[in-house]
């Protein structure tokens, strides 16, 4: 048994309490984070001085008076000193958005995607992060991590991309490329992680949400492919192989028009990009197959939010709403209340933030709660899995 690495485990994941908690809830003190997480006051009192040396929490203010005279000092996440990258692998731009720990853009850089082969999208990737170092180092802040979003599914354990139809990819090991690819241009050695880009993008709505998180919640986009991540319980939901939320390629009309896929019927015939491009293809037409998808989403998972981004959004403006008012009809039929249809907040930069998002979600849920075994496992009062050291 590995204790030492047990030990690391449970500290890490209380730890990522701590800041879950301050980000949902700033200010919180000391006693007050015992409280919230159920960790004992000499545990939260040495994760939080961890934290402030290790510059992710700040003392937000003078120390005030609690209830029973004694002075707590306001805490707060110290969104000033960390940067995160995210990285949009499109089938036709990439994207690079530089993002603080609360969600604030800033930094963006968009280019059309030179070459579709894993070694060229590496390169290209690094040249644009480290574009984007040079203006951020100056400003005096450190690089936390790297997210990378693609269009393809992504096996978790291996972080191999199993299938990117729309690049002409299959089974593609594109993290060690990036790896170093990113080293060799000069970026400091930060955690990178992969997944596909929907499901970044979801992770950004959630993350980097002005409130509570919105779960569950499932974000739609639509580009030349279709695709959607799913949150759900909080943490993405991506089956067994990386491949949920390929709707895509789910049928929405039996013998219907060809798909890129070789089927017929597919919802990527009918509102990806291309196909929206034809002579005398109806916006509106395309907007409402794409609601019938989000009817059959909505009931299958139901949700909370169903976040639409992607081109096809943003070129049509008929398209998206559409969408939302035939997920409206059939909840108005079935006399249910529909979920929160909305667009992404981040427009075509959702994915990428989304990417950035990826990389902080490691520090706010490492390696998921689901790995400590369950006599290391409590729940805390504020609804957390905390690991008792």
């Amino acid at each position: 048994m590995n204790t030492i690495g047990d030990q690391q485990l449970l500290r890490r994941i209380n730890r990522s309490v701590l800041l879950r908690l301050l980000r949902a809830q700033p200010g919180l003190s000391r006693a007050r984070l015992a409280s919230e997480s159920g960790l004992t006051k000499s545990t939260v009192s040495a994760l939080v001085r961890e934290l402030i040396e290790d510059r992710w929490l700040s003392e937000a203010g003078v120390a005030v008076t609690d209830g029973l005279g004694r002075p707590s000092t306001p805490l707060a996440i110290n969104d000033g000193v960390r940067v995160l990258f995210g990285v949009e692998v499109g089938v036709e731009t990439m994207r690079v958005a530089c993002v603080s720990l609360l969600g604030e853009v800033l930094h963006t850089e968009a280019a059309a995607l030179r070459s579709p082969k894993p070694a060229r999208v590496a390169s290209q990737a690094a040249a644009m992060c480290a574009r984007a170092w040079r203006r951020i180092a100056v400003r005096g802040l450190s690089l936390t991590g790297i997210g990378v979003g693609v269009p393809g599914a992504v096996d978790d354990g291996s972080g191999i991309v199993l299938f990117a139809p729309n690049l002409g990819w299959r089974r593609v090991d594109l993290l060690p490329g990036l790896i170093g690819a990113f080293a060799a241009a000069g970026l400091p050695r930060v955690p990178v992680q992969l997944r596909n880009e929907a499901d970044v993008a979801a992770l950004g709505e959630y993350e980097f949400s002005p409130g509570e998180g919105e779960d569950p919640l499932i974000f739609v986009d639509c580009d030349v492919g279709v695709g959607a991540g799913i949150v759900l319980n909080d943490r993405l939901f991506t089956g067994a192989q990386g491949m949920a939320g390929e709707i895509g390629h789910s049928i929405v009309q039996v013998d219907g028009p060809l798909c890129s896929c070789g089927r017929r019927g597919c919802a990527e015939a009918f509102f990806g990009s291309r196909a929206l491009a034809r002579e005398g293809v109806d916006a509106g037409q395309a907007g409402r197959m794409l609601g019938v998808l989000l009817q059959n989403l909505w009931t299958a998972f139901d949700p909370r939010a169903i976040v639409i981004g992607g081109s096809t959004c943003e070129r049509h403006p008929a398209f998206l709403q559409a969408a939302i008012d035939t997920v409206h009809r059939y909840a108005e039929a079935a006399g249910m209340p529909a979920p929160a249809v909305r667009a992404a907040r981040h427009g075509l930069w959702a994915p990428a933030v989304g990417a950035a998002a990826l990389a902080l979600h490691d520090h706010l849920r490492p390696m998921h709660a689901d790995t400590v075994s369950r006599r290391e496992r409590m729940q805390s009062p504020s609804g957390m899995a905390v690991a008792k050291i």
